[in-house]
């Protein structure tokens, strides 16, 4: 196997290729669907599952990573050619879609964050979520493969499902639907917990890639968060949900097909790994200081319409004011919220930069050579944790 993983891996990154292609035909020329091009983001998927299947061949994030391009390929392609009715073995091609789609959202959603960095478990205790997931794959895809009645398929037309059984097998079929999605989100929850639980004890490298997984899981939830203020807030919402809502939607899918293949690339095969601290400081950084600077803005743009509408009308001076105050504001908030993440996210950071200061104090004071050194060998000690710290002095001439 160790010989052939190449050639498996490139062949089946090919054939993600070639179905996402023929998908890509089908909503160019075919006036399907423009949501199944999305397709095409899972080339990251793809080509770094194929990359990381070929140099890390016990790994098996990389032939995860593969599974998840390919099984949404077919879910989008599928989708694509159910749309103009009447089309040759339509029903079969349906049939497989109403199905698949379940194991790219296992995978993604369960396995991958059992598994992820070193493609093993964390213990072997935690086998039992590995067949809690594959548990409720089964029966979640027995369920929709073999249910009564039409398939559920984008198709204009309903398409009934040439293999569905019915009668008290086709009842347990459907309870055993259920007890599969009961297991989807317990699965759920025990990926997650997995790799919390992981996080808390790694160090060294493996903390750095759990950092930068973890960093696009959050930047893929807090944009769906943000896309689901316009769902609660209902019909005709203002403006500025709208707006909230696009740049949800936009931070999500770009963190999810994109910076999700990304950041497992980085860190599985190492490539500037060790950047990921700072970029995690500096989204906490500006996200915290962008948030805090509009709500200024609004509120500020609304208190001086308030104050001024008597004496200016309908003037732009509010919205001047308020612009001029945002700008006062930016560097004072930007070094306070600076300042508070680094003590309350990056310690050592923080502590390093006290130290500094306190000797940079203690430095304009001092006049004794040899209680300077000692101060700067202990700094060096504190700030940069080195093996050894030795200081050479130059003698008088």
């Amino acid at each position: 196997m160790t010989g052939r993983a190449p050639v498996l891996a490139w062949g089946l990154w090919t054939l993600f290729v070639l179905v996402a292609a023929a998908t890509l035909a089908l909503v160019i020329f075919d006036n399907a669907s423009v949501d199944e091009g999305v397709v095409v983001l899972l080339l990251g998927f793809a080509t770094v599952g194929a990359l990381v299947a070929t140099r890390e061949r016990r790994n098996a994030v990389g032939w995860l990573l593969l599974t998840i391009a390919l099984s949404f390929s077919i879910t989008a392609f599928t989708d694509a050619y159910v749309l103009q009715p009447g089309r040759p073995a339509e029903a079969a091609l349906a049939w497989l879609g109403s199905w698949v789609w379940f194991v790219w959202m296992a995978v993604a959603a369960l396995l991958l964050p059992l598994v992820f960095p070193s493609g093993r478990l964390l213990s072997p205790r935690w086998r039992f979520a590995v067949w809690t997931a594959t548990a409720g794959l089964v029966l979640s895809v027995l369920g929709a493969a073999l249910q009564v009645g039409p398939l559920e398929v984008d198709s204009p037309a309903p398409i009934e499902n040439p293999l569905g059984v019915g009668g008290a097998v086709g009842e347990v079929l459907a309870a055993a639907h259920i007890a599969g999605n009961v297991l989807f989100a317990v699965s759920c929850a025990l990926g997650g917990a997995c790799l919390v639980l992981r996080l808390r004890g790694s160090r060294g490298r493996e903390r750095q890639q759990l950092k930068l997984f973890a960093y696009a899981g959050a930047m893929a939830a807090t944009g769906l968060l943000l896309a689901m203020v316009e769902v609660f807030v209902g019909d005709s919402p203002p403006q500025w949900v709208l707006v909230v809502g696009a740049i949800g939607w936009f931070t999500a899918l770009g963190s999810i097909f994109l910076g999700l293949p990304i950041a497992v690339g980085i860190a599985i095969l190492r490539h500037r790994l060790y950047g990921i601290d700072v970029v995690i400081n500096r989204t906490l950084v500006y996200g915290t200081l962008t948030a805090t600077l509009v709500t200024t803005y609004l509120g500020s743009v609304l208190l001086f319409r308030l104050v001024l509408s008597p004496l200016t009308g309908d003037s732009d001076l509010a919205v001047a004011a308020s612009t001029l105050a945002v700008a006062a504001l930016f560097r004072p908030a930007r070094s306070r919220i600076q300042a508070v993440v680094d003590r309350r996210f990056f310690r050592e950071r923080y502590d390093a930069a006290r130290t500094l200061e306190t000797f940079t104090g203690r430095l304009r004071d001092e006049l004794d050579l040899e209680a300077l050194g000692g101060d700067l060998r202990r700094v060096v000690a504190d700030t940069m944790q080195p093996a050894h710290v030795s200081l050479w002095l130059r003698g008088a001439p």
